[in-house]
């Protein structure tokens, strides 16, 4: 489980984030929303250890960090997928997935069929170089790099975005799978409603930095997430 305590964050003299506190349980998706600016990809860039929080407490599983550097974050199981996706664009497909390689042990330095079994586009695409992927077969590779870490929490920051339907599509038949495993908390930062509540368990919104509204699914319907978000 992911758990922030009491999480600030600024830029500078600008305070973005405010007493954030929130859980991500293995086996769910805790859907992270919000109008842009306010907060969202800050909140998962502190949680990453790409950006350091000024006060508050990360924990995941029985370890706990006041402030993280990426390479910890990296080395406990957090994995970062990034807006705008980072692929190494003159490296290969097989290239960039075996940059996940770099907080595991050498025994486990092999890309595993399960990644290609999620997005099989992938397996015929390894010696392409990633700069010559469409946009949706970029986020594809970077959602199955992060995975090559074997994580215990995936971010994911807006994987939909700019991505055509039928890859939505595909992603989110890879996130079903995922959380079906049980094998790991993802928090999922999504501007696409839609997409986002039919996949979330859990529904965060963010308002100016703090959270004004965290609710189950089961208590929440698709008519007040969006009333939430039109706000």
């Amino acid at each position: 489980m992911l758990k922030v305590d009491h999480l600030d964050l600024h830029y500078g003299q600008s305070q973005i984030l405010y007493d954030i506190s929130l859980q991500a349980a293995r086996g769910e998706i805790t859907a992270l929303m919000g109008n842009n600016g306010v907060g969202k990809t800050s909140l998962l860039k502190a949680i990453a250890g790409r950006q350091a929080a000024t006060n508050g407490e990360i924990s995941v599983g029985d370890q706990s960090w006041r402030r993280i550097a990426a390479v910890i974050a990296a080395r406990a199981g957090i994995a970062y997928v990034p807006q705008g996706r980072e692929v190494f664009p003159m490296m290969t497909v097989l290239e960039n997935l075996e940059t996940g390689f770099a907080c595991l042990p050498k025994s486990d330095h092999g890309v595993p069929d399960t990644v290609f079994e999620l997005f099989p586009v992938l397996r015929d695409m390894k010696s392409r170089r990633g700069g010559d992927l469409s946009g949706g077969q970029q986020q594809q590779l970077a959602i199955a790099r992060a995975l090559i870490m074997k994580p215990k929490v995936l971010l994911l920051d807006e994987p939909t975005e700019g991505i055509q339907p039928n890859v939505i599509e595909q992603i989110g038949d890879a996130l079903r799978k995922l959380r079906a495993e049980a094998e790991m908390a993802i928090v999922l930062v999504e501007q696409n409603a839609d997409f986002a509540y039919a996949l979330g368990d859990r529904f965060i919104i963010l308002e100016r930095g703090r959270i004004k509204r965290e609710s189950a699914k089961s208590d929440y319907t698709k008519d007040a997430l969006i009333q939430d978000l039109a706000l």
